[in-house]
């Protein structure tokens, strides 16, 4: 029997237009986005819950939202 993919909208950083003024860290409501070294955010994929709030805030239009699929 073939395994179900699961397919979820998850939050990407676009890291070369990323200014990282931290607004996406601050209304992320599970703590899954960091800003790395001042230089750029990150999304812990496993965290994330696709809920858009940071796509939705950042200045820079720096994050996107993908579907991502696993097994």
């Amino acid at each position: 029997m073939a395994a179900e993919v699961m397919k979820r909208k998850k939050a990407k950083v676009l890291r070369e237009d990323c200014v990282a003024c931290g607004a996406c860290v601050k209304v992320c409501p599970v703590d899954a986005i960091t800003v790395y070294k001042g230089i750029f955010a990150e999304v812990d994929l496993i965290m994330c819950i696709g809920c858009t709030k940071c796509a939705a805030i950042c200045p820079a239009s720096a994050i996107t939202m993908e579907i991502t699929e696993w097994t």
